[in-house]
C-alpha cells in the first residue's frame, strides 16, 4: 500500500519537529508503538503467526504495491511467520523530504531504508536501535554473510561504536561507462584510447548520423540535471564521483573532497568544451531522469554512464528502433597527467535500520530481513512467483519484465559478489544478451577502484548541510559548463567551499579515515 499525506506545508516545521521527536523517542516508545501497531498484528520477539512488519523504501520502479493476499507476501509469511507490508513515497513526493517528515511525525515503520543522511540524525538523537546483540540471534544469515570489514565501517559511523544499520555490500563495480558499439561501427572508428580520440568520436557521432534516421538528432553524450549521471566524463580525470556527487579520495597525498581538486577543474574545462561544441547534450542540466532515460532508449545518445545490471529494459527499447543496437563498456580513455578510474563503493552505505520506537517488533523485522539473506530461499528470491515474476520455458524459469500493472518484487538483500551478479545476469537477461552484459562488467572492473572515502558516515557533515548536499558545487559546475561563468571562477568556488565549512568537514573526514584505515 502507499501512504499519501499532505506534507509540503509541514516541511517548514521539520527542523523543530526533528529535535523534539528524537529526544522523545526513547521515553515515548509505547506511544510510538501504538501508532504503528494494530491490535493482534505485531508480536514482538515471540514471532507469532500474526506478526506484520512495515518496510519503508523509496525508488520502487515499475509496479504496484502488493497487498496482504499477494502470493509473494503469503509465501514469505508461510516461511517466516511474518507478513511483509511494503510502504513507499506517494507519487510526486521527494523521497528525502518525505522520509524526514514521516519520522518527524512519529509515523515510524518497523524497518526502513535510510536516505539523505537520515540514519545519522536517528543515531545522534537516540532514535536508532542498536543491533549488535539482535543480529546474531534473529538474523544469523545477515550477520555471517556481511564481511567483518563492513561491520567495522558501520561501527565507525556511530559515536559509541555500535551497529545501528545493516550496510549495503557491493563487491564489484556497480556502474560503468557505456557506449553504442553499433554507432562506433557506423562511423568507422575504433574504441577511443585517449581523450582526444574520445572527442573525435563524439564529433563523428554528432555529424555522421550513426543512428541512421537521416536526421542530425544525435546527442554524442548526455547527463542529467545538476550535472548528474555523467560520471564517465569526470572519471577520465581521476575524480571520485558517485552519480554526479563528488566523493572523497586521496589527492596530493591526503584524503580530500574531489569537487575541489585540480582534477575537477580540468574535467570541468573539458566538459565546458563539449557543451560549447554540442558534443554534450545541451539539455543536460534540464534533463529529469525519465527524459534522460527516454533519450537513451530512443537511440539518440551514444555515450553515457549507468548500471549495466539494469540494462535489460533499456536495451529492449533500443532494439525496437535499432535492430543492430549493441552496448559495450568503454575503457576509460587516457588523459595526460591524470590517472582515471571508475569509482567503486563497496561497503558501509546504510541499507536498513530499525527505529528505536519500533523496538518491540525488531525481532520480526530482522527475521524478515534474514529470509532474503538465507541461501535456502535463493531460487525464490531470484525468480519469485510463476506467472507474475517468471514463466517456465522448456523446463527453465525465465524472468518476466516488470510492468505498471503487476506487483513489484519483494526484496531486502543488497549483497552482491561477482558470482551473484553472474547469476543475476543469467536469470534476468535473454541468453543472447548475457555475454554482452558480462563483458561490460569485465571492462568496468578493470578501470574500477575503491575510493578512500568508501563507507564515510554522514556525521562528518553535521552542521554543514550545504556541503553535504553539494549545492555550491552544482551551482558552479552548471554555470561554468554552460558558459555563463569563466573557468577561472572555479578557484572562487574552492575558496567559498572551504570558508563555508569545507575545512572543518575535511578535518572530520581525516579523523575518520585515520580511524578506519
Amino acid at each position: 500500500m502507499q501512504r499519501n499525506r499532505t506534507w509540503m506545508g509541514l516541511m517548514v516545521l521539520l527542523a523543530i519537529l526533528m529535535l523534539s521527536v528524537f529526544t522523545a523517542c526513547s521515553s515515548d516508545e509505547q506511544a510510538g508503538e501504538a501508532d504503528n501497531q494494530s491490535e493482534g498484528e505485531k508480536s514482538g520477539e515471540s514471532g507469532d503467526e500474526t506478526a506484520t512488519v512495515t518496510v519503508f523504501k523509496s525508488h520502487m520502479g515499475k509496479g504496484t504495491i502488493p497487498g496482504s493476499d499477494d502470493p509473494h507476501v503469503q509465501y514469505v509469511k508461510e516461511e517466516t511467520g511474518v507478513e511483509y507490508e511494503l510502504l513507499t513515497t506517494p507519487p510526486g513526493s521527494e523521497p528525502a523530504e518525505y522520509i524526514n517528515l514521516m519520522i518527524a511525525s512519529e509515523d515510524f515503520p518497523d524497518i526502513l531504508r535510510p536516505i539523505g543522511g537520515v540514519e545519522q540524525t536517528l543515531i545522534n538523537q537516540g532514535g536508532a536501535l542498536a543491533l549488535d546483540e539482535l543480529l546474531p540471534k534473529y538474523a544469523p544469515n545477515v550477520w555471517e554473510r556481511i564481511p567483518e570489514e563492513a561491520w567495522d565501517i558501520v561501527r565507525s559511523a556511530s559515536p559509541d561504536g555500535k551497529i545501528y544499520y545493516i550496510p549495503k555490500v557491493y563487491l564489484i563495480p556497480e556502474r560503468a561507462a557505456l557506449l553504442r558499439k553499433d554507432w562506433l561501427d557506423a562511423v568507422g572508428m575504433e574504441m577511443p584510447e585517449t581523450l582526444e580520440e574520445y572527442k573525435e568520436m563524439l564529433i563523428a557521432f554528432r555529424d555522421q548520423d550513426p543512428n541512421g534516421n537521416g536526421k542530425q538528432d544525435e546527442l554524442p553524450t548526455s547527463g542529467r540535471e545538476f550535472g548528474r549521471w555523467m560520471d564517465h566524463l569526470f572519471a577520465m580525470f581521476g575524480i571520485a564521483m558517485w552519480e554526479g556527487y563528488p566523493e572523497w579520495d586521496i589527492y596530493d597525498g591526503e584524503i580530500n573532497y574531489a569537487g575541489t581538486s585540480e582534477n575537477m577543474k580540468a574535467a570541468i574545462a573539458f566538459i565546458r568544451e563539449l557543451y560549447a561544441e554540442k558534443l554534450l547534450d545541451n539539455e543536460t542540466f534540464l534533463n529529469k531522469g525519465d527524459v534522460w532515460t527516454a533519450k537513451i532508449n530512443n537511440n539518440v545518445v551514444g555515450s553515457w554512464y549507468h548500471l549495466p545490471a539494469n540494462l535489460r529494459e533499456r536495451y529492449a527499447a533500443m532494439k525496437q528502433g535499432a535492430e543492430d543496437a549493441y552496448v559495450v563498456g568503454m575503457p576509460l580513455p587516457e588523459v595526460e597527467g591524470f590517472d582515471g578510474y571508475i569509482t567503486q563503493k563497496s561497503m558501509g552505505e546504510p541499507e536498513w535500520m530499525i527505529p528505536k520506537a519500533s523496538e518491540e517488533n525488531a525481532a520480526n523485522a530482522l527475521k524478515l530481513l534474514d529470509f532474503f539473506y538465507n541461501p535456502e530461499y535463493e531460487e525464490f528470491i531470484q525468480y519469485g512467483i510463476e506467472g507474475v515474476q517468471h514463466e517456465v520455458v522448456d523446463g527453465k524459469k525465465v524472468l518476466l519484465p516488470s510492468s505498471d500493472d503487476k506487483p513489484v518484487v519483494l526484496g531486502m538483500r543488497n549483497l552482491t559478489t561477482e558470482e551473484s551478479m553472474d547469476v543475476r545476469i543469467e536469470n534476468s537477461f535473454p541468453e543472447e544478451e548475457q555475454q554482452m552484459v558480462k563483458d561490460i562488467f569485465k571492462v568496468s572492473s578493470k578501470d574500477a577502484r575503491r575510493i578512500a572515502g568508501d563507507g564515510l558516515p554522514s556525521t562528518v557533515y553535521q552542521g554543514y548541510p550545504d556541503i553535504q548536499s553539494h549545492k555550491l558545487f552544482q551551482e558552479y559546475l552548471t554555470k561554468i559548463v554552460i558558459g555563463e561563468w569563466p573557468i577561472e571562477r572555479f578557484d572562487e568556488f574552492v575558496e567559498k567551499w572551504n570558508q563555508s565549512g569545507g575545512e572543518e568537514v575535511t578535518n572530520r573526514v581525516q579523523e575518520w579515515y585515520d580511524k578506519v584505515k
